[in-house]
Order: structure tokens, then sequence, then C-alpha cells
């Protein structure tokens, strides 16, 4: 059971972070809303950018000893969605409930915690 958790938390990290693609990509009137109120004229590249380092994120978190690097991903792309929410687009977005402003944060904790797992193979850490 041990061993599994850390591939359970990948898949959910991957799948909320790789749900989004589509509207990202295809240019959904809702993700340009809301990538508007985060970038204003800048949209399409934040939109477009933030998916491609999402899918980035997504499969790094899969590569053998390369998950730490999809973590650190994982983590600044949550942590910049979780301050646009707190600053930007509400806690609450096209009467959501929250439930983006929550995934953002779940995902933000399994980074974090996907990180510590596997932090013997970040480098840096390895010569302090």
């Amino acid at each position: 059971m041990k061993k599994h958790i850390p591939l359970l938390l990948k898949v959910m990290a991957a799948i909320i972070m790789l749900q989004t693609l589509f509207f990202k990509f295809s240019g959904a009137q809702e993700s340009i809303d809301l990538f508007t109120k985060v970038a204003g004229e800048n949209e399409a590249i934040m939109r477009i950018g933030t998916g491609v380092i999402e899918l980035i994120a997504s499969i790094l978190l899969f590569v053998p000893n390369k998950t730490w690097v999809g973590a650190i991903l994982t983590l600044g792309l949550m942590g910049g969605a979780i301050m646009s929410h707190l600053t930007k687009i509400g806690i609450e977005h096209n009467n959501d409930g929250g439930v983006l402003f929550a995934s953002a944060l779940a995902t933000f904790l399994i980074g974090g915690v996907l990180l510590i797992i596997n932090k013997k193979d970040v480098p840096f850490l390895n010569k302090i």
C-alpha cells in the first residue's frame, strides 16, 4: 500500500492539471475570462504558457528520478493559481463554488508531498 500512495498522488495531480488543458488550448470562453482577469491583454500568452508548463509538469511527475522537477513545477503553478485566486480572481469563479480554487490547493499540497517523498533525487539537496 505504501508504494501505491505516491502513484495515486501523481495521478491525482496530473488529472487535475490535465483536465484544464482542453479549455486552455481550445480558447474556451471561461478560460479566456479567467486569464483576462489575471493577465489582461497578455491573456493568450499566459493561458497557453500555463497549459504547456502544466503538461510538462504532469509528464515529469511520472518520469523516474525527475518527479521532483514535476513537483516543483506543480508547486510553482499552483502557488501562482492560489495567489491569483486570492488577489484577482476570487475564491469563486463563474459560480463554481470555489472548486477551481480547492483544486489548486489540493494540487499544491500533493506537489509538496511528492517533493518531500522524492527529496533524495534532488541533486542540490544531496550536496548539503
